[in-house]
Protein backbone atom coordinates (compact mmCIF):
# COMPACT_ATOMS: atom_id res chain seq x y z
CA UNK A 1 0.00 0.00 0.00
CA UNK A 2 1.35 3.23 -0.88
CA UNK A 3 0.61 6.46 0.71
CA UNK A 4 -1.51 7.73 -1.43
CA UNK A 5 -3.99 5.00 -0.92
CA UNK A 6 -3.41 5.23 2.82
CA UNK A 7 -4.56 9.04 2.67
CA UNK A 8 -7.34 8.20 0.06
CA UNK A 9 -8.61 5.46 3.06
CA UNK A 10 -8.29 8.32 5.90
CA UNK A 11 -10.41 10.57 3.89
CA UNK A 12 -13.40 7.72 3.34
CA UNK A 13 -13.12 6.82 7.15
CA UNK A 14 -13.12 10.62 8.21
CA UNK A 15 -16.41 11.14 5.56
CA UNK A 16 -18.12 8.36 6.79
CA UNK A 17 -17.46 9.54 10.51
CA UNK A 18 -18.60 13.18 9.77
CA UNK A 19 -22.03 11.39 8.34
CA UNK A 20 -22.61 9.27 10.72
CA UNK A 21 -21.68 12.22 13.61
CA UNK A 22 -24.41 14.31 11.62
CA UNK A 23 -27.18 11.63 11.47
CA UNK A 24 -26.51 11.17 15.10
CA UNK A 25 -27.49 14.92 15.72
CA UNK A 26 -30.38 14.38 13.35
CA UNK A 27 -31.41 11.77 15.72
CA UNK A 28 -31.06 13.44 18.75
CA UNK A 29 -32.57 16.93 17.84
CA UNK A 30 -35.89 14.24 16.45
CA UNK A 31 -36.28 12.68 20.13
CA UNK A 32 -36.16 16.25 21.83
CA UNK A 33 -39.12 17.46 19.22
CA UNK A 34 -40.73 13.97 19.99
CA UNK A 35 -40.39 14.76 23.90
CA UNK A 36 -41.85 18.51 23.33
CA UNK A 37 -44.63 17.20 21.36
CA UNK A 38 -45.63 14.68 24.16
CA UNK A 39 -45.79 17.22 26.92
CA UNK A 40 -48.01 19.36 24.52
CA UNK A 41 -50.47 16.50 23.61
CA UNK A 42 -50.34 15.40 27.56
CA UNK A 43 -51.18 19.47 28.41
CA UNK A 44 -53.88 19.93 25.55
CA UNK A 45 -55.87 16.55 26.78
CA UNK A 46 -55.41 18.18 30.41
CA UNK A 47 -57.14 21.39 29.34
CA UNK A 48 -59.76 19.71 27.31
CA UNK A 49 -60.41 17.49 30.13
CA UNK A 50 -61.16 20.13 32.78
CA UNK A 51 -63.22 21.73 29.79
CA UNK A 52 -65.77 19.20 29.43
CA UNK A 53 -65.80 18.72 33.27
CA UNK A 54 -66.44 22.33 33.61
CA UNK A 55 -69.47 21.93 31.30
CA UNK A 56 -71.06 18.83 32.46
CA UNK A 57 -70.80 20.71 35.99
CA UNK A 58 -72.53 23.98 34.13
CA UNK A 59 -74.92 21.71 32.72
CA UNK A 60 -76.29 20.37 36.23
CA UNK A 61 -75.79 23.38 37.87
CA UNK A 62 -78.42 24.62 35.50
CA UNK A 63 -81.80 24.98 37.31
CA UNK A 64 -85.73 26.39 37.77
CA UNK A 65 -87.22 28.02 40.97
CA UNK A 66 -90.82 27.63 41.27
CA UNK A 67 -92.04 30.18 43.07
CA UNK A 68 -95.51 29.95 44.90
CA UNK A 69 -97.58 32.45 45.65
CA UNK A 70 -101.22 32.48 47.74
CA UNK A 71 -104.10 34.79 47.56
CA UNK A 72 -106.77 34.93 50.12
CA UNK A 73 -109.90 34.94 46.99
CA UNK A 74 -110.18 32.98 44.35
CA UNK A 75 -110.86 35.50 41.46
CA UNK A 76 -108.08 37.55 39.68
CA UNK A 77 -104.37 37.16 38.98
CA UNK A 78 -101.69 37.08 40.66
CA UNK A 79 -98.55 39.05 39.38
CA UNK A 80 -94.72 38.34 41.19
CA UNK A 81 -91.61 40.25 40.29
CA UNK A 82 -89.05 38.09 41.05
CA UNK A 83 -84.90 38.77 42.27
CA UNK A 84 -84.24 39.20 38.79
CA UNK A 85 -86.81 41.79 37.48
CA UNK A 86 -88.98 38.96 35.97
CA UNK A 87 -92.76 39.81 36.05
CA UNK A 88 -94.65 36.10 36.08
CA UNK A 89 -98.35 36.14 35.36
CA UNK A 90 -100.47 33.62 36.99
CA UNK A 91 -104.61 32.78 37.60
CA UNK A 92 -105.74 31.78 41.14
CA UNK A 93 -106.24 28.02 41.97
CA UNK A 94 -109.97 27.19 41.89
Amino acid sequence: MGLKEEIEDMKKEVKDIQEHSFAMELLKDQKKQNKRQFIIILVILGMFTCLLGYTIWLLNDISTEETIITQDNTDGYNNYIGNDGDINNGKADN
